[in-house]
């Protein structure tokens, strides 16, 4: 099932075991935010801490395990057409795009608005969100420790396939920012699309 997700949108489902969520990138350069929970007891979510420990870099790519806050495998990476996604840039919101980009933006749309809009239509609240991952977002990481928000490495058509390890609850925000480059400053369509048990 292929639902194509409109640019600056929110959308979320919940994948079975074994079925598999592939994410492309229609048009290249989009970065899409992404939260999971256990469908069945969403206390239990994706925790960044967890999974990069268990991989030992904060870099996902084929093979990763996006691990929950039990330290417990919630979805793996099976096939990735980029080598290279975000785990600590965060989402954008009203309150950081005001604080990096100044007063004039605090009424643009942005992340956080998408994921407690769809987020609240599984019971979800502000205090279920937490560090996201961001797909085909460039965030590389200066020798002091400073991060960077680049152009992605993403282009069109190309997409990363996740495996539910247990059934989720997938909150995806298209991100909205028009800020920096992390949609080329035009943010575009992608598609999510469920298949069938691995």
């Amino acid at each position: 099932m292929k639902t194509v997700v409109p640019a600056r949108a929110a959308w979320s489902s919940v994948i079975r075991e074994g079925e598999t969520l592939t994410i492309t990138d229609l048009h290249g350069n989009q970065a899409v935010d992404f939260l999971v929970y256990d469908a069945h007891d969403t206390a239990v979510r994706y925790s960044a801490p967890d999974t990069i420990q268990a991989q030992g870099g904060i870099f996902l790519t084929t093979g990763s395990v996006l691990m929950s806050d039990e330290h417990t495998p919630l979805m793996t990476v099976t096939a990735d057409d980029v080598g290279r996604h975000d785990t600590v840039g965060g989402a954008c919101s009203k309150e950081s795009n005001t604080l990096r980009y100044g007063h004039h933006t605090w009424s643009q749309h942005a992340c956080v608005d998408n994921f407690l809009a769809e987020g609240s239509k599984h019971g979800l609240g502000k205090r279920d969100l937490v560090s996201n991952i961001n797909w085909y977002m460039n965030v590389p990481v200066e020798q002091d420790g400073t991060l960077g928000i680049v152009d992605g490495i993403s282009a069109p058509g190309l997409s990363l396939t996740l495996r539910a390890e247990r059934d989720v609850l997938v909150l995806v925000s298209n991100c909205p920012q028009i800020n920096n480059p992390c949609n080329g400053f035009d943010p575009t369509p992608v598609a999510m699309t469920i298949g069938a048990d691995a």
